[in-house]
């Protein structure tokens, strides 16, 4: 239901990216009333994404790098839970992704770095998995991990968040909270206040521009151009030495920058000539491709890369789950799980101290 006054529930989910939707679906299955406060905007990370699903390659350390897997691990459950409740199967690529080395120093490197859950594939092993990569010398096999497609995810919970009476929809901008002892109010760029007894701010990488939510200044955002080519060479994710492409159907997407420019979601001629350089140099095929689209997201980055999941130890009312950088896509389905145990105070699955808000 979509109303565009003020309304209250027993949450507010500030922010309608994949982490608010799986936040306020993971509260409405847990019969909790959401009132779910979003407004598009130009540049956000979730559908700009590619998808990939990669804690095995852009791996943390500690607990962080469990959840990672753990997040990636969720998904197949996470997604038969949608097609159950909304009749959209969201297409998964769990074959595994390829670290491709492209010299001699790039074979000593990923042999090093390794994990217990991969193997080495020599360039014979390599070509006959990928005749499209029979230019690389060999490549770090991570079986488990893989992509998903994130806008037809976007679409899903949507849906799902749309069609469910416990959350309600309001189009605004939230600019300020207002945490209290036992409650919570939102503020919106409309003049609306919506008070409930918590407030959880995910609103990606805008959340550290929400006056009262002090821990969340901590989160910036990081502009990466994507490329997509109208060819479909690859069955896996494939990483090289300067980015990485993920087949999704008929197209295989490049990416990526990481680029400080505020929130400039624009593109740029040398910024897109990188991108597929980098593309080109894992799969040259692609070089007599077809470049299809161009476009940019804007990651909510925090010092650490790591999110921000947790109260504010000063106002419980409050509750953060924003600043996942790269890894919003992998971690949003265990977001909405963890962020819902918090709420109803169930025992936890996972160990959130890695990410406790007041870190920084």
């Amino acid at each position: 239901m979509t109303v565009p006054g003020r309304a209250s529930g027993e949450v507010i989910v500030v922010g309608g990216g994949l982490i608010g939707l799986a936040v306020a679906a993971a509260l409405a299955e847990r019969k909790v009333s959401v009132t779910l406060i979003s407004e598009r905007r130009p540049g956000e990370a979730s559908p700009a994404a590619a998808g990939m699903l990669a804690p095995s390659v852009e791996r943390a350390s500690g607990s962080a790098h469990e959840f990672g897997i753990a997040a990636r691990d969720r998904y197949p459950s996470f997604l038969d839970f949608l097609a159950d409740r909304t009749g959209v199967k969201v297409p998964l690529n769990r074959l595994g992704i390829l670290q491709v080395a492209i010299t001699e120093k790039g074979i000593k490197g990923l042999k090093k770095t390794g994990l217990p859950t991969s193997r080495w594939l020599d360039a014979k092993e390599l070509r006959e998995l990928e005749p499209a990569l029979s230019h690389g010398l060999g490549a770090v096999f991570s079986p488990d991990d893989g992509a998903v497609d994130n806008t037809v995810l976007i679409a899903a919970l949507e849906k799902l968040c749309t069609n469910t009476d416990r959350i309600t929809r309001v189009s605004d901008a939230v600019i300020a909270v207002d945490p209290a002892r036992d409650s919570c109010t939102a503020r919106t760029e409309s003049g609306a206040r919506h008070t409930a007894r918590r407030v959880v701010v995910a609103a990606g990488a805008w959340v550290g521009k929400i006056t009262g939510a002090r821990l969340a200044q901590a989160v910036s955002p990081a502009r990466g151009q994507l490329v997509s080519y109208s060819a479909s060479p690859l069955r896996h994710v494939a990483y090289g030495p300067r980015g990485y492409v993920v087949p999704r159907g008929n197209v295989t997407i490049g990416g990526s920058t990481m680029e400080n420019v505020g929130f400039d979601s624009s593109t740029t001629a040398s910024g897109l000539k990188k991108v597929s350089a980098a593309s080109e140099e894992i799969c040259p095929s692609l070089a007599s491709a077809q470049r299809s689209d161009a476009w940019a997201g804007l990651r909510p980055i925090t010092p650490d890369m790591l999110p921000m999941l947790g109260p504010d130890p000063e106002h419980p009312s409050l509750i953060y789950a924003c600043g996942h950088s790269r890894n919003g896509v992998l971690m949003a389905p265990l977001t909405g799980d963890l962020i819902a145990d918090l709420v109803t105070e169930s025992p936890l699955s996972r160990d959130l101290s890695q990410f406790r808000p007041d870190r920084f």
